[in-house]
């Protein structure tokens, strides 16, 4: 339990760093830390198909998109780097607040471990589990690859000008 512990404070170590740098590269890559260490704790807590389809997808192909789309945008100056921070700590100021909340309930689970944490048995197929228990999670991850398909046609999209040029 206690490298549990380790890896979640490990987790929460690396999504403050990858909100709160200033270079998107390195920014991309704490996302990759990231997604590795969810995928230790995948499988610790014995959910290898998930860790499996974490690490490939997310470690993996999100993070070539993403390093590939920052390859392909302008570099940003230092005056507005300066001022793109100073926006981005007044935007996540409430992300300690949320932090706090998850370890509350993380710490009221620890507490008090009888209380009833859905699981599934082994007699229940993955394809069930997958199309009809994991809807959510299925939509939530085809909408999150669609908004990835988005900004890449935004970023690459060339402005047409209306002299004809």
């Amino acid at each position: 339990m206690n490298i549990d512990l380790l890896f979640l404070t490990i987790l929460l170590a690396c999504s403050l760093w990858a909100v709160l740098t200033r270079s998107l590269l390195t920014s991309a890559i704490a996302l990759a830390a990231v997604s590795l260490v969810l995928t230790i704790l995948m499988f610790r807590l014995g959910a290898p198909i998930a860790a499996v389809f974490e690490l490939s997808v997310c470690a993996g192909l999100i993070t070539v998109v993403f390093v590939s789309t920052i390859s392909l945008t302008k570099p940003i100056t230092r005056p507005d780097l300066k001022q793109q921070t100073k926006n981005r700590i007044k935007r996540y100021w409430y992300l300690p607040v949320l932090v706090f909340f998850a370890a509350v309930i993380l710490g009221f689970y620890m507490v008090y471990p009888e209380l009833p944490i859905p699981v599934l048995g082994a007699e229940i197929d993955f394809r069930d589990i997958m199309w009809k228990l994991r809807q959510t999670d299925i939509l939530g991850q085809i909408v999150i690859i669609l908004a990835g398909v988005f900004g890449v046609v935004v970023l690459l999209k060339e402005k047409v000008s209306h002299d004809g040029k």
